[in-house]
């Protein structure tokens, strides 16, 4: 149960933000319900997000295992929820988005890229950041320094919004469920 309400007041910016989100991602969206409650900080919140949604020097698959493993090392149940379905909507195989959480138990499923950048996700988001420097090094001369740059971003920024969610109580939100295949009678 959420620690905060999720009727926010009634506002031009959380009408037009309910408005967006119902069209964008079919409901609602539960942070923003939450960040409602506060205008500038909501505003500061969707300006951060629709610029970071610009960023483009990390491969997109690359970007979003990073998102899901840094929220999965955080336990935000509400962005693993949001991330499966998200993953799902850019086409990613399901088994590698099922396995995020689990990474290092089948690490066949997925490339050795894909591995580095869930291990330093997963190192960033340490309470004390565990990254090193041979692992920085190794992702720099795979990535480049502006995707490294970017990679190091995305992860801060998904540990901000599973922290944020986490901390406002925020659960799934039934994301993943509609991803699910229907099981054959």
């Amino acid at each position: 149960m959420a620690r905060i309400s999720l009727t926010p007041p009634r506002t031009l910016l959380t009408r037009m933000g309910a408005w967006y989100s119902r069209r964008t991602y079919g409901k609602v969206l539960d942070p923003g319900q939450a960040y409602g409650h506060n205008a500038r900080v909501l505003s500061t919140y969707v300006r951060l997000e629709r610029r970071a949604a610009k960023w483009n020097a990390l491969d997109a698959g690359l970007k979003h295992l990073a998102v899901m493993a840094a929220a999965a090392r955080v336990n935000c149940s509400w962005c693993m929820d949001f991330g499966y379905w998200e993953g799902h909507e850019k086409g990613m195989a399901a088994e590698k988005i099922e396995r995020v959480p689990r990474w290092r138990e089948a690490p066949e499923v997925f490339t050795e890229t894909e591995l580095l950048v869930m291990e330093y996700a997963e190192a960033m988001t340490e309470t004390e950041p565990a990254v090193t420097d041979e692992l920085a090094a190794a992702l720099i001369a795979r990535l480049g320094e502006a995707a490294f740059v970017e990679l190091t971003a995305v992860v801060a920024l998904e540990n901000w919004r599973s922290r944020v969610n986490s901390a406002f109580g925020l659960t799934s939100q039934g994301f993943s469920a509609s991803c699910t295949v229907p099981a054959r009678r």
